[in-house]
């Protein structure tokens, strides 16, 4: 179920597909090792490699090789790499994807709390959603409702009776949709938990008051601009996370915006952000920090993501964006200490 309200342009945008027929054959993990070991890849255990190659994917593990490739090369390694090298790197991405995500949960059940919390007793009305008044696009509004009506029809649909004794209890919203026939859908605390993340963050944009917005917005810490680019951007991170894509150098092509303002936790200086890294993850990692500062005052994920950075090459940080002194910053310095 897509998120409804679109970001990022039209669809009738895409490009064209190029002129050239795949026709490349699959290769064996053993035909695999050969290739790396003929581009001047180490692998002194060629079965240990196999069994890799075999439950990671060839196609998964060779981005993370990039690195270690001469410049200008067909794909030929610098002298001594090893594949324990690329398999650390690897192992690493898949260490900050874990990392990344335990911070984003706990970033967008907070923007599920707040939505709800503001609304519902501000307007004192747990139903405030089923209003296009509250909204600036009434198509995004209908598809708001179609895809609340559609997840409590398949709750319905799909719920097997369950039996006295049974650990398969009923869900918060089995439970209203089995007891309350009116209202039709269900109270906002409940509406928020069928939307991905994506959808959650397409509502907030299509808040018709801007004091609600900021309202929401302030219980994070954040005023609307910077609370409405942040969300897009940590769709984008959650997306690649579940996917279990490359984060650690991959532009992610939504950025977080940058504060101006003193109220919001940031770096405290300019140099600690270059241009440079402005266009990797490095700022996106900042903003879940800034966010975890107000919603998770004492969690330890500042002092997790250090030791996970700090424990590893140099050319992860780079690849991050992540400058040489980062933890200097008295913004990280204070959750070091």
């Amino acid at each position: 179920m897509g998120d409804f309200l679109c970001t990022g342009g039209d669809m009738a945008a895409a490009r064209q597909r190029g002129p050239r027929t795949y026709e490349k054959p699959p290769l064996s993990a053993d035909d695999l090792v050969t290739r790396m070991v003929d581009r001047g890849l180490q692998v002194p255990d060629r079965d240990r490699a196999r069994r890799y190659l075999r439950h990671i994917g060839y196609f998964r593990l060779s981005p993370y090789t990039i690195p270690f490739q001469q410049d200008g090369s067909d794909h030929a390694f610098v002298d001594g790499t090893t594949f324990d090298q690329v398999l650390d790197l690897y192992a690493f991405d898949r260490a900050l994807r874990l990392l990344v995500l335990d911070a984003v949960e706990r970033v967008e059940v907070a923007v599920r709390a707040a939505i709800t919390d503001h609304m519902s007793t501000h307007y004192g009305d747990p139903h405030w959603y089923t209003h296009a008044r509250h909204f600036s696009q009434e198509s995004q509004h209908d598809r708001l409702l179609k895809i609340v009506h559609e997840t409590c029809q398949e709750k319905l649909r799909t719920r097997a009776e369950t039996a006295e004794g049974s650990l398969d209890h009923r869900s918060a919203l089995e439970h209203y949709l089995l007891t309350y026939g009116s209202p039709d859908l269900p109270p906002s605390w409940l509406m928020v938990e069928t939307l991905t993340l994506g959808q959650l963050s397409a509502l907030y944009r299509n808040l018709q008051s801007r004091a609600d917005q900021s309202a929401v917005a302030r219980s994070l810490g954040l005023n609307e601009p910077l609370l409405s680019s942040w969300l897009q951007t940590y769709v984008r991170i959650r997306n690649i996370c579940a996917h279990h894509g490359r984060l650690w150098n991959v532009g992610l092509g939504v950025y977080p915006k940058i504060p101006r303002s003193p109220s919001v936790s940031w770096l405290e200086h300019d140099q600690a952000l270059p241009e440079r890294s402005r266009r990797r993850v490095y700022p996106a990692l900042v903003s879940l920090q800034s966010v975890l500062d107000t919603v998770s005052p004492r969690s330890s994920w500042a002092g997790r993501l250090h030791h996970l950075i700090e424990s590893r090459p140099a050319m992860n940080m780079r690849g991050m964006g992540v400058p040489e002194d980062w933890s200097a910053d008295p913004f990280w310095s204070r959750h070091l200490g």
